[in-house]
């Protein structure tokens, strides 16, 4: 997998992108039944009343396929309206972002099939720099991040500077963007003749951003993503904030 590079604050690696279980509870085994009472020799005793029995527990409900299509990255070529939003539901709150075609095209237009079609479901925000950067973007099933690893688009004109906010897609450098996507946590200026191009902005939830947990830093290794998805970041990093849904408001 090769690596993305951005060079932040000192040299800060954005590896594949900057130069930078369920503990199904297991339910508990069910206890045999006692055995039937023995018969008494006389006239038997009623019997002491039953416990009210336990109720029964609905199973939980099965996660839903990954939709064919996010196998199908060439598929996924929709324009996008000029201007979009999007939500993102978080496990700390949602985040608003507003899209303007203007600013990216080709970024804009990325970002808006993978939303509509369920690609950052799940997705943890697995590097958080204070000060930097958020960073997400690699899907919950490590088969479809290899997909649409080698799902590279060009790149737009930087039109729009990094600014705290603004929402941009990592890059390992020219023409080499995929589905990873960065929020500003500050104004990163530096970045734009870099050729990050933000294709939107932040417009609520600025402080939900803010209080993703960072205490893992830039841990989390983004080749062990590729190859195990969630399944590395929930054994290895449980903390990780996440987003639970994806929407095209």
């Amino acid at each position: 997998m090769t690596n993305r590079t951005l060079l932040p604050i000192p040299a800060l690696v954005f590896a594949p992108v900057l130069t930078f279980v369920l503990l199904l509870g297991c339910a508990e085994e069910p206890k045999p039944a006692p055995g039937p009472a023995k018969e008494a020799e006389k006239a038997p005793e009623p019997a002491p009343a039953a416990p009210p029995a336990e109720a029964a527990r609905e199973p939980e409900a099965p996660k839903p396929a990954p939709r064919t299509s996010l196998f199908q990255p060439s598929t996924l070529n929709e324009k996008a309206p000029e201007t979009f939003k999007v939500k993102l539901e978080t496990s700390k709150g949602d985040i608003i972002i507003e899209v303007s075609r203007s600013w990216a095209p080709r970024g804009a237009d990325r970002f808006y099939n993978l939303v509509k079609n369920g690609f950052y479901d799940e997705a943890r925000f697995f590097r958080v720099v204070p000060n930097f950067v958020v960073q997400f973007g690699m899907n919950a099933n490590p088969r479809i991040s290899q997909i649409w690893s080698n799902a590279q688009f060009r790149d737009d004109p930087v039109l729009k500077t990094n600014r705290k906010g603004a929402v941009t897609f990592a890059t390992a450098g020219p023409n080499s963007r995929t589905t990873q996507v960065f929020i500003n946590l500050k104004a990163n200026a530096f970045l734009d003749s870099q050729g990050f191009a933000p294709f939107g902005q932040v417009v609520e939830g600025m402080d939900v951003v803010e209080s993703l947990y960072s205490g893992y830093g830039e841990a989390p290794d983004q080749a062990m993503i590729l190859n195990q998805g969630n399944a590395y970041l929930n054994r290895q990093f449980p903390k990780l904030d996440y987003i639970r849904k994806a929407v095209i408001m």
